[in-house]
């Protein structure tokens, strides 16, 4: 009995705490909203610089940024992607441009054909650059810290391994939006009774899951990681190495990060165009009569590519590609860059 009563004594002691908590809670909410009325920038930094916050930061900041780019991108990317379609499996034939692109595109639709897929271009954003941004920044601040326990700075070999991790981290997460993405451009590619006519990027990931499983969105996963370690190689490490040397110039930070992100774009590009390539050929594919895939993986498709249309195929339309790339990867990195500097 008396082990029995000292445990309703402890709970009523809780309880009581519990209550007197909730009740000073309550009594300060007034003056706590008042405050923040008063002095909102005050109260917004104190949100900001909380632990939760601080953490979330880097991926909230990097996905922002990467929409934005999207939005203002994505009529290049079409033309991106229908350059790539274009000849498949034959070498020689006329080669299209990204002028002769366009002009098909809005003469045989509307101007906003550009814009087809931009549900799935701003929702892989959403989980791709929110998830590589944050997972860089996030690596890069335990990889510099380990370095000034050690006494020395972070360098080009861990922005090149932070870069190279969170590019192929984040495209796992982001494949199923990707592959939505490429079926939604090249669906205009098709004769009009094969066309699937996908209303959002909702509707395309619910279709392909049931008509092909949903093993399927997962297509051409390998090169479209490696593609993204390739083009995070590029672009972070070499931003992030840019901006460090560029730091003991007389240049300004604007221009710094100018001139950083367009260094990046370029080896971003370079070093991932001929990955995305192939991961647009096997994302594109669908099953002919013979219920048989055109590659049946990576390897493959380079091999293929390669001895039926030339190696300068994997190249196609770099200029188109680095217009996409370097201006993505500029905007990318501008607005992230002004998002921490304003969250910080």
């Amino acid at each position: 009995m008396s082990s029995s009563s000292s445990a309703v004594e402890a709970a009523k002691r809780q309880a009581d705490s519990v209550i007197n908590t909730a009740k000073t809670t309550f009594s300060e909410a007034p003056q706590a909203m008042k405050t923040a009325a008063e002095n909102p920038q005050k109260a917004t930094t104190d949100l900001l610089h909380t632990p939760f916050m601080r953490a979330a930061l880097p991926f909230l900041n990097g996905g922002l940024a990467g929409m934005t780019a999207t939005a203002v991108i994505q009529p290049i990317d079409m033309v991106k992607v229908r350059l790539q379609l274009a000849g498949e499996g034959i070498k020689s034939g006329p080669k299209p441009t990204p002028t002769s692109v366009t002009r098909e595109l809005i003469a045989s639709g509307k101007v906003l054909d550009l814009y087809t897929g931009l549900s799935a271009g701003l929702l892989r954003q959403a989980v791709y650059t929110t998830a590589r941004l944050g997972f860089f920044d996030t690596f890069m601040k335990t990889l510099t810290a380990r370095s000034a326990t050690a006494g020395n700075k972070a360098g080009f070999a861990e922005r090149a391994g932070a870069g190279l991790a969170a590019g192929g981290l984040a495209a796992m997460v982001g494949n199923p939006a990707d592959l939505a993405l490429i079926r939604m451009q090249s669906d205009g590619l098709k004769p009009a009774a094969a066309r699937a006519n996908y209303s959002s990027v909702i509707d395309a990931l619910l279709r392909i899951s049931r008509n092909e499983g949903v093993a399927a969105l997962w297509s051409g996963a390998t090169p479209t990681v490696v593609r993204a370690m390739a083009l995070n190689f590029g672009q972070l490490a070499f931003f992030s190495e840019a901006k460090s040397q560029l730091k003991e110039t007389s240049l300004g930070p604007r221009t710094q990060t100018l001139a950083a992100s367009a260094v990046a774009g370029f080896f971003a590009s370079f070093f991932s165009l001929p990955f995305d390539f192939v991961k647009t050929r096997l994302q594109r594919q669908t099953r002919g009569a013979d219920g048989r895939l055109p590659y049946s993986g990576m390897v493959d498709c380079f091999g293929k590519v390669a001895r039926e249309e030339g190696l300068g195929r994997f190249y196609r339309g770099f200029g188109t590609y680095y217009v996409r790339i370097a201006p993505h990867a500029m905007v990318t990195l501008i607005v992230a860059d002004y998002l921490g500097f304003v969250t910080k």
